[in-house]
């Protein structure tokens, strides 16, 4: 693809990342510079290096690698650099504060959208399709999905709003749908703005299985709850079953009870306490607990292949589709995705984003975490540069697939891939279960 042939893609670009722009300043202009400043969690680094960071991407990337041009201001680009200082340390670092973070993004931004008006979007493996734009905009929606953990974590009053999700839902559905065994294209090859671990396309094959319609519900661990999940070890992984008991877990994160044992479950959600919603598919869990209430269901997480082959695959037309619906790009009524909202929607909700199986909601609301380790696919090359991708694969680190309501359109897509540790809980991961046929 070249710009002559496709004179849209400059806009796209520019587009991408005028709404992640936004989006920053929504995360971080309501906030007071003690709140920029402040570690909320050992977790996550303090807003402000996140904002910071996100300016030196891309003016490293974009500026640097592309332009050819020497750093703004080299002495900072080691403060930034996310392979040397782990987050508990940044606070400690002689950081931009919060004014000259935001003077210190938007020159870069400045001399970036003079940049892509006169930049040929060819060429190169860089400038193809105008790669080193998107990548950038999904860099910067990352981080956008990071703070918006940050504010989750953060203690205090409500700084964040947003209108409750109002999807059409249809209720009851079908427990679990069959997924027809046999081969179909794992991956993709010509998604312009890919990142190296979705690629290469590659041929699969998978046995007939069944997977749940719908993510499980916290009505749903509610019960696994209720029955004692979290006391009897012979759900879990021996890994998990030592995190549980040293950390004291017995409920997903910012869940707590109102009362005595046997009282109602509450969270905390972005500042605000509340009952726990039965319908809206459970947050907050780490792969450990979802690991175990498969278990404890009598039945197991799917498989990374067998979650992309009930998202993408189409056994009408033998086709991988670019999302569950198919090709188009997603809209509000597909998904729930773009921090529109602020909580998953109902679990049945948004029958216009169902695969052609009738699975619902396997593109926003919640990451779901698979049975996979985080690995190469055939053929895989590490593109633009091997800490993207390359230096987390392993069996550390488990996938998780879909996107959740914290998620941009531009960093989510049925080949879209995410991976973390087994243990982690801060981030807005659910999950659904399959099983054998």
């Amino acid at each position: 693809m070249t710009t002559e042939s496709h004179p849209g893609l400059r806009e796209r670009a520019a587009a991408a990342l005028t709404a992640a722009r936004a989006r920053t300043a929504a995360l971080t202009d309501p906030v007071t510079d003690q709140d920029l400043t402040a570690q909320h969690s050992p977790l996550m680094s303090p807003l402000v290096w996140d904002l910071a960071h996100i300016g030196n991407q891309e003016e490293l990337w974009l500026l640097g690698r592309v332009a050819g041009r020497e750093s703004l201001h080299p002495e900072i680009n080691p403060l930034y650099d996310a392979f040397e200082h782990p987050r508990s340390e940044r606070p400690k670092l002689p950081l931009l504060g919060p004014a000259e973070a935001r003077r210190y993004a938007a020159e870069v931004r400045g001399r970036v959208f003079d940049l892509l008006e006169r930049t040929p979007l060819e060429g190169s493996a860089l400038l193809d399709d105008g790669f080193a734009f998107g990548m950038i905009a999904q860099h910067e929606q990352q981080h956008d999905e990071t703070m918006l953990i940050t504010h989750q974590l953060r203690r205090g009053e409500p700084v964040l709003t947003a209108p409750e999700p109002e999807a059409p839902y249809e209720a009851p559905l079908v427990a679990e749908v069959l997924v027809p065994g046999g081969p179909f294209t794992m991956g993709t090859s010509t998604e312009p703005w890919s990142l190296d671990n979705e690629r290469p396309a590659h041929p699969r094959d998978t046995a007939p299985f069944w997977i749940d319609t719908v993510p499980v519900t916290n009505a749903a661990y509610e019960a696994f709850i209720a029955d004692g999940g979290y006391r009897e070890p012979r759900w879990w992984a021996a890994a998990g079953w030592r995190q549980i008991r040293e950390h004291h877990i017995e409920a997903p994160l910012f869940w707590h009870r109102e009362g005595p044992e046997d009282g109602q479950w509450l969270r905390r959600r972005f500042g605000v306490t509340e009952p726990v919603p039965g319908d809206e598919p459970v947050l907050h869990v780490s792969w450990y607990e979802a690991d175990a209430y498969a278990r404890w269901a009598g039945r197991r997480l799917p498989t990374e292949t067998e979650w992309e082959k009930a998202a993408r695959h189409d056994p009408a037309t033998g086709r991988s589709t670019r999302y569950p619906w198919g090709d188009a790009d997603p809209t509000p009524a597909h998904a729930n995705l773009g921090q529109r909202h602020l909580r998953p929607a109902r679990a049945g909700s948004y029958p216009a984003g169902a695969s052609p199986l009738g699975v619902r909601q396997l593109i926003g609301d919640v990451w779901e975490w698979t049975a996979s380790d985080f690995l190469p696919y055939p053929g895989f090359r590490a593109f633009p540069y091997r800490e993207y991708s390359e230096v987390f694969f392993g069996p550390e680190h488990k996938v998780l697939r879909g996107g959740s309501f914290a998620v941009d359109p531009v960093a989510c897509r049925g080949t879209f891939r995410n991976w973390d540790l087994p243990v982690r809980r801060q981030i807005f991961s659910g999950f659904r279960t399959a099983r054998d046929v």
